[in-house]
């Protein structure tokens, strides 16, 4: 859940297909994880959605690659959906408060996000890696 007040918050953009499939599994989520739903749901609403080839490519959509600095340590981590989830392995499900933060923010921007235990973090996008490209450890 972001602390932040809506006109602070940055702007964001994501894939029309996936906005469809991540507001899908939000409301089908909002009984069993009601808090990163809601903030998914938030996040979805404000969204700029827009075709694929008008995504930006310093943008983070499902299956970006993306380093962030968060509590002044770096993480390069994979966003994706929950079934492809694999903390081991750096894959972030976007149904997670860090996922759900992640989803349509670009280079550059930063934005505070609740985790589970009820600590506010504040994350900035350092790098979206080129698809395919090879990933430094997280």
């Amino acid at each position: 859940m972001k602390t932040t007040t809506r006109s602070r918050l940055p702007a964001l953009v994501i894939r029309q297909e996936d906005h469809a499939r991540l507001m899908d599994l939000a409301v089908a989520a909002l009984e069993r994880m009601p808090g990163v739903a809601e903030e998914l749901l938030n996040e979805l609403e404000r969204a700029k959605v827009v075709r694929p080839e008008k995504i930006p490519a310093a943008s983070v959509q499902m299956g970006s690659t993306v380093t962030y600095k968060a509590d002044a340590a770096s993480r390069t981590v994979t966003l994706v959906w929950p079934e492809d989830a694999d903390i081991a392995a750096g894959r972030v499900s976007v149904m997670t408060p860090v996922g759900a933060a992640l989803i349509g923010l670009s280079e550059g921007q930063s934005i505070r996000w609740t985790a589970r235990d009820g600590r506010v973090h504040e994350m900035t996008i350092e790098r979206v890696h080129p698809p395919g490209a090879a990933q430094p450890a997280a």
